[in-house]
């Protein structure tokens, strides 16, 4: 299951830099979302894919017995949702406004602008 994860992993970074070198700022926007995703991705499968309980100490012990799950990388990844979600919705905005202004979607085409 890793090796198939790191393929994913690999080809959700290639397409990712591959929309991001494009002209259009639309694929720009597109190829963060799938950046973040990918880095994600990247978090939980080096964490390890393991199946465990939560991490919960019952009474009288001062240890969780048995498997647990690590709870570090559910909650970094959570919070990169949230983040990239933040990014996202920025990025949606400024290309609406760009798009309001110069009516162009290339991006040599917004460098030559003065506005």
């Amino acid at each position: 299951m890793e090796p198939l994860m790191a393929v994913a992993i690999g080809i959700l970074f290639a397409a990712a830099i591959y929309m991001m070198l494009r002209r259009s700022i639309v694929k720009l926007v597109i190829g963060l979302m799938l950046l973040s995703n990918a880095a994600n991705l990247l978090i939980f499968s080096t964490a390890g894919m393991v199946r465990g309980a939560p991490p919960l100490v019952p009474a009288g012990l001062t240890a969780p017995e048995g498997v647990v799950a690590d709870p570090l990388p559910q909650a970094l990844v959570l919070t990169a949702i949230v983040i990239a979600f933040g990014v996202l919705s920025f990025a949606v905005v400024l290309v609406r406004r760009a798009w309001e202004i110069v009516r162009a979607d290339d991006l040599d085409r917004m460098k030559d602008t003065d506005t």
